[in-house]
This record gives structure tokens, sequence and C-alpha cells, in this order.
């Protein structure tokens, strides 16, 4: 189990997180959908550890279990410190890795209540830099660094019968066309090829969903860890920012995927195979395609 998270940790801090939106998300602004796309970090760890340490006594899994009660946890102000612990880390971890620039996200304000109950305007551009907030992360180790998956030897998958838009009450199997194959290592270093799953519907939000996102996987499957699986996505309960009326969302998730595809040995492959394996409330999830596009 241990191997198994720091291999997920290696894919969601590295291997899929080598462009600032693939890590951060995407950017979200007036006239936008509620939810553009979250980024590696969000879907995991983040979003697994809230359902992992939620109550399943409670009916929604309070506390840590659904978003409108989470803070109430004595472990919220922990995980959400080790989140952003992690965020700094990744600013070190390559040359590109760097926060967004544009100005609507540096000047994006939000209110808080200071030790005297009175509200202070605090913009995003003022919380940046730890030191000037006068605190400093503990210099630990980071395992998962040295967990890159090993090489997968190359196999041709079975055809693929299944057809999109369809809802994850079981494993569905689709074909996708890369648009490019063989690119040069410069190519990739300016490009990350992305694996886009796009029109994610969850029917009701108030429930966990979660899914992995497999590539040319055997017919039997993976789980997380595996060295086919390009990433997952993982939605906590939340019960106030959903349509009342539905009790559903729309969303999309992106992976990158250029170190998956040679460790698989799928690099030169024209088309690959990709696998959605439903792991908690499939059958409330509907996914509309599947396509291959670039992220710089």
């Amino acid at each position: 189990q241990i191997d198994q998270n720091l291999n997920i940790m290696y894919r969601q801090m590295v291997s899929s997180a080598k462009k600032t939106r693939l890590f951060m998300g995407q950017p979200y602004r007036a006239g936008d959908q509620p939810d553009p796309g979250a980024g590696s970090l969000e879907n995991l760890p983040h979003n697994t550890v809230h359902i992992w340490t939620g109550d399943p006594a409670q009916p929604n899994s309070e506390d840590m279990g659904n978003f409108y009660s989470a803070a109430r946890d004595p472990i919220f102000f922990a995980h959400h410190g080790n989140i952003d612990r992690l965020w700094h880390v990744w600013r070190g971890l390559r040359p590109g890795n760097a926060d967004f620039t544009d100005a609507d996200w540096l000047d994006t304000a939000f209110l808080f209540y200071d030790e005297e109950a009175r509200p202070v305007r605090v913009r995003v551009r003022d919380c940046l830099d730890p030191a000037a907030m006068g605190y400093a992360y503990q210099d630990v180790g980071l395992p998962w660094l040295k967990a890159k998956p090993g090489k997968r030897s190359r196999r041709t998958p079975a055809p693929a019968e299944g057809a999109l838009p369809a809802t994850l009450r079981e494993t569905v199997r689709v074909t996708v066309t890369r648009p490019q194959v063989s690119r040069s290592d410069k190519e990739k270093e300016e490009a990350e090829e992305v694996l886009i799953i796009e029109g994610i519907q969850v029917a009701n939000h108030f429930k966990f969903v979660k899914f992995d996102v497999l590539v040319n996987a055997p017919e039997s499957g993976g789980d997380a860890a595996s060295g086919y699986c390009a990433g997952s996505v993982a939605m906590t309960p939340h019960m106030v920012r959903t349509n009342k009326k539905k009790g559903s969302m729309k969303t999309v998730a992106r992976f990158g995927v250029c170190d998956l595809m040679d460790n698989i040995g799928a690099d030169g492959d024209k088309t690959v195979v990709v696998s959605l394996v439903p792991r908690c409330g499939g059958e409330l999830v509907t996914v509309g395609g599947v396509s291959i596009g670039y992220a710089k």
C-alpha cells in the first residue's frame, strides 16, 4: 500500500503535473461553467483525504467527508496545510513550475475576519510567499520522488467496444486517436500531451464519486497506482454548490500523459484504448467524450 501511494504521489506531483494548469486547474472567470476542471492535486490526494477522514456514521459523511462541514474537523487545518506545502514543493521540482501570472488571479480577493472580528480583504498575491507571512515548511524527505512507475512491455489491447456518452455502471473502454505520435523530447517539453475526459456529469453530487482513467490497460483492469493509470477523478460531496433541484454538476478532467505513453511503450501508437473504471458511485457519473490535446 505504501508503494502504491508513493506511485500515485509521483504521478500527481510530477508526471501528470508538468504544466501549471494541469497542476493548479483551469482558469475560472465570470461567465464560465462552475467547474472548468480541477488540477491534479485537487483530485488526489486532496479530495480523497476528505472522504477517507469523513464520518460514515453521519448521513452525509460529515465532517471532513462533505465540504459544507469539513472545517469543523480538527484535521482540516493539517490537511490543507499539507496541500499548501505540496504546492510549495511543486514549485521547486522543475524550472517551469510556476504560479499563474494572470492579474485576474493575482488580484482576486477574499474577505476574512481578523483577531478582533473585523473584516479584512486579502488578495491572492498577498498569500503566495510563505516567508512574507512569517512561516516556513519543515524540510522533510520526499520518498515519492523516487517512485516513478517502471516501464511496461508494449502490448496491443483488445479492441474497445464502448461508446460515449455513457454512464459508468461498469468499466467503459473506448478507442482514442492521438493527433501526433513519436514526438521529440523538445516537442514534449514544450507541449505536454493531455488526455481529456469531457462532459463529466454527476447526477447527484451529494455523494462521493471516483473513477480511474487507464491507458492500454489489460482487460482485467488495474488500480490508481497502476503503471497504466493516467489519473483519477474524485469528487467530494458538496451540499451547497450544486443545483438543489437537480443536484447535478458538470466538469472536465485533464491528465498529462507524455511519461505514461513512454512507460507503456505507446509513444508511437496512433490510437490507444482508454478505460474508465468506476470505483465509487459510478452509476451517478456520465462521461461525454475522451480526446487528446496539448498543454503548453
